[in-house]
C-alpha cells in the first residue's frame, strides 16, 4: 500500500481545506462550550483531598476495593498499590460537610468488607493550596511550549507556516480538553504530560509536512500553492500513516490494559494522535494557504556581492 503512495499522483488533500476548517470550528466552538459551561473534573492532584495508606496481610484486588468504596458512599476513589501489592494508596476528594477522621473512618469500614486483616498505616489531607499552584504551573508550561514553538518554526521555516503550526497545536489542545470536559474524565497531573506529549508528536508530523513544502516549493515553479501542498502532504503520507499507527498500536494498549491509573492518559494520547494526524493535514497547511503563503517566501534570500553592480573594466 505504500508503495502505490509514493507512485500515484498527488491527493487533493486542499480540495477539502474548507470543509475541514469548518468542521474544525464547529467542533472547537463545541469545545469551548463544554470548557465554559460544565468546567473540568479536576483530580485531586489539583483539587486537594484526603490520602489514606492501607495494610492488607495479603495481596487484594484494586477493582474490588474501589467496588466496596463506592458502596459506602465514596465514589471516583483513586486506588493503587503503594510498595508492594500488599499497601494501598487511596486518595479521596474533599467531601462538603465531611472532614479528614469521617472519610479516614468510611474507607477502613470499605476495606474490612475486602479483607479483616486491614491497617491504617497513613491519613492525612493535601490542602487545595498545592492544587492550585499545580494547576497554574501546568497551564503555563503548555503556553511556554506554545510560544518557542512559535519562535522555532518562524525561524526554522516562515511565519506564515509557523503560525499554522501553532494554531493546529491549540487546536488538539482544545479539542481534547474539550472531550474531557464534556465526559467529566478526570484531569490530573498525567493528562498534563499527556497534552505536552501530544503537543511534541503533532509538531513533529507538522514540521515534515512543512519541510517538504519548503523543498517542493524552490523545486517546482509552474505549480499552484494548492497543488504544492497535496504533493508534499502526499509524499509523506507513508511515513505518517506508519508513525501513526506504530504509535497507536501501544496507546490502544495502554488504553485497553493499562488499568485505571493510566487511563485518562491513555484517552488524552488517543486523542491527541487522531486529531493531530488530521491537523497537521489540514489545520495547518490550510492557515498557511490562507495567510497567502507563496513560492518566493520559501526562497532563501539572495545576498549581493561586494562590487557586483559596478561596470567591469575596459
Amino acid at each position: 500500500m505504500f508503495e502505490i503512495l509514493k507512485t500515484r499522483a498527488p491527493i487533493r488533500f486542499m480540495h477539502y481545506s474548507k470543509a475541514a476548517t469548518a468542521l474544525s470550528l464547529v467542533l472547537m466552538a463545541l469545545c469551548f462550550f463544554s470548557l465554559f459551561t460544565k468546567g473540568l473534573n479536576w483530580g485531586l492532584d489539583f483539587t486537594g483531598g484526603t490520602v489514606v495508606e492501607a495494610a492488607f496481610e495479603q495481596a487484594v484486588e484494586l477493582d474490588q476495593v474501589r467496588n466496596s468504596l463506592q458502596q459506602v458512599g465514596l465514589p471516583g476513589a483513586t486506588v493503587q498499590n503503594f510498595g508492594t501489592s500488599r499497601d494501598l494508596l487511596i486518595r479521596l476528594a474533599p467531601q462538603e460537610g465531611v472532614n479528614v477522621q469521617q472519610q479516614g473512618e468510611s474507607v477502613m469500614a470499605a476495606m474490612a468488607q475486602v479483607s479483616e486483616s486491614v491497617e491504617m498505616k497513613r491519613l492525612e489531607f493535601v490542602g487545595p493550596a498545592i492544587g492550585a499552584e499545580l494547576a497554574e504551573q501546568g497551564g503555563l508550561a503548555i503556553l511556554v511550549a506554545l510560544l518557542c514553538i512559535l519562535m522555532y518554526v518562524g525561524m526554522r521555516f516562515e511565519w506564515r507556516l509557523a503560525s499554522g503550526a501553532v494554531l493546529s497545536l491549540a487546536h488538539d489542545v482544545i479539542i481534547t480538553l474539550g472531550v474531557f470536559s464534556w465526559m467529566q474524565i478526570e484531569v490530573d497531573l498525567t493528562i498534563v504530560a499527556a497534552l505536552l506529549t501530544v503537543v511534541g508528536y503533532s509538531l513533529n508530523d507538522t514540521i515534515v509536512v512543512f519541510d517538504r513544502v519548503r523543498e517542493n516549493f524552490r523545486r517546482v515553479r509552474s505549480t499552484s500553492t494548492a497543488e504544492v501542498f497535496d504533493e508534499a502532504i502526499t509524499d509523506t503520507l507513508s511515513r505518517t500513516l506508519i508513525t501513526s499507527a506504530t504509535t497507536l498500536a501501544v496507546v490502544v494498549a495502554l488504553f485497553l490494559k493499562g488499568g485505571a491509573l493510566i487511563h485518562g492518559f491513555a484517552t488524552a494520547l488517543l486523542l491527541g494522535i487522531g486529531f493531530g494526524t488530521y491537523s497537521s493535514i489540514y489545520i495547518a497547511s490550510a492557515w498557511a494557504m490562507l495567510l497567502g503563503v507563496q513560492r518566493e517566501h520559501m526562497l532563501p534570500p539572495q545576498i549581493e556581492k561586494e562590487g557586483a553592480d559596478q561596470e567591469p573594466l575596459p
